[in-house]
């Protein structure tokens, strides 16, 4: 058997659930019934950051009973590490975007360089509203002064997070909950 498949699962099992499926779900709801409200009348583009946006944004979609279009970005500041620098495109959308209405769907609003990034990009590119939404807005006091996503599922402290789209080193992006590291 592969080593690091017994770190993976001590880790998980060390792991404390701070969000469950049930709760998520709720969250969710809450999440599309607001996005409907202020976007079903304006046929926007969805965008999808990838890869943490996508188990928040296939979720959303399910939920959003209205015209809409999809794309998608791989826009990362990690990688596979736990940190990250600098913005680093690996796709841009194939859509138009001048003069649209687009909704940018990540999993975690940590400290928001990503997201006001691209955000700030899809503004240069002519759309003409940039609505952003994320799962989970991390606790803490280190977030960038001008951003604040438009749709926020729930707070979460400030610990080392992973699952709902969210990844420890590549891995558990695919849990139906939100976990925290042991000790983080």
């Amino acid at each position: 058997m592969n080593p690091k498949i017994n770190e993976l699962n001590t880790l998980l099992s060390e792991a404390d659930c701070l969000v469950n499926t049930e709760e998520l779900h709720a969250v969710l709801d809450t999440m599309a019934a607001q996005i409907t409200k202020d976007l079903s009348d304006k046929i926007p583009i969805v965008i999808c950051v990838m890869n943490g946006g996508l188990i928040p944004s296939a979720a959303l979609l399910e939920r959003l009973h209205f015209p809409l279009e999809l794309d998608y970005i791989h826009a990362t500041r990690y990688g596979m590490e736990t940190e990250g620098d600098a913005l680093k495109w690996l796709s841009y959308p194939q859509s138009s975007l001048e003069g649209r209405d687009v909704l940018v769907i990540d999993d975690i609003f940590d400290q928001g360089h990503t997201l006001l990034a691209i955000k700030d990009w899809f503004n240069d590119q002519g759309a003409q509203n940039v609505y952003t939404a994320t799962v989970i807005n991390k606790l803490h006091d280190r977030k960038v002064e001008s951003m604040k996503p438009d749709y926020i599922g729930i707070d979460v402290v400030d610990r080392f997070l992973f699952g709902y789209g969210m990844d420890y080193k590549g891995f558990f992006r695919n849990l139906p909950g939100i976990y925290a590291v042991k000790g983080s």
